[in-house]
């Protein structure tokens, strides 16, 4: 069996809508997707994705900001999204609101194991506003723990979203001048070192990729950015091990100009089998 996994954020799931999501929807082989940054009312979701799809979001408590949400093809046995798990347990829900949420899958690759999916928007930070950074660093402490709560539960997970941070200096083009931006600082680095290095989770993009520069997920609408593919790859797919070493093929679904994009996200999008 084969289980095909997108994530993506959408930079607002209207204005993708408008500017051609639904085409990408019709082509991707993905059975789930998650998004980011939905920025919309639950109730106007299910247009949005259209009949082929099923949606569940966690929306923000504040107007025109983050939310997350999964959809999952129709098609799909064995997605729970009627018992979706809204909010990353443990913190403030006003100050973190519209950034995590779970699902479980009953058997999605036919090993007889449950798998958890997580659609997760993480704080973007800013160095100058120092409580960004604080909420950020709360909101990664408690992440920690949650995530090792659900993989010492036996079952698949996998972390997907835009986690705003890029780990090396390969996934940043212009890594030299980010050094203390917020996005590439040294302690945000060190929480990926920690989940990668000692507690066994893995980047399941950069393994399939191998070493190297990119792929980008991620470009400023500024400038030429994406025009010269000068971007970050903080959009990612961390899991299990176990689940990890399923996995068969990584790509980023690059639109093939600038006038094309429908986000300033690309979307991830993994196999496991």
């Amino acid at each position: 069996m084969t289980f095909t996994l997108a994530t993506v954020n959408v930079n607002g799931l209207r204005a993708a809508a408008r500017k051609g999501m639904g085409d990408w929807l019709a082509s991707t082989s993905a059975d789930l997707v998650t998004l980011q940054e939905v920025r919309a009312p639950e109730e106007l979701l299910p247009g949005l994705v259209g009949q082929e799809w099923t949606i569940v979001g966690e929306v923000s408590q504040l107007k025109g900001r983050a939310g997350v949400a999964i959809a999952a093809r129709t098609s799909l046995q064995g997605a729970d999204l009627n018992g979706v798990r809204r909010g990353l347990p443990g913190l403030d829900a006003d100050a973190h609101t519209g950034r995590w949420l779970e699902t479980d899958l009953q058997d999605p690759l036919g090993d007889g194991a449950a798998m958890t999916v997580i659609s997760c928007y993480m704080h973007s930070g800013n160095t100058e506003k120092p409580q960004t950074m604080t909420d950020k660093y709360e909101f990664l402490d408690v992440m920690m723990k949650r995530l090792e709560k659900l993989r010492a539960e036996g079952r698949h997970v996998v972390l997907t979203g835009d986690i705003n941070i890029a780990h090396t200096e390969w996934d940043i083009k212009n890594w030299k001048g980010n050094r203390k931006s917020a996005g590439f600082l040294p302690e945000e680095r060190a929480y990926l070192d920690r989940l990668t290095e000692e507690l066994g989770w893995v980047d399941v993009h950069r393994t399939l990729h191998g070493e190297g520069p990119g792929p980008y997920t991620w470009w400023s609408q500024r400038g030429k950015a994406f025009d010269n593919d000068s971007g970050w790859r903080i959009d990612y797919q961390l899991a299990t091990p176990e689940l990890a070493a399923r996995a068969s093929s990584a790509q980023v679904d690059r639109a093939p100009s600038y006038d094309t994009r429908w986000s300033d996200h690309a979307p991830l999008v993994i196999s496991y089998s």
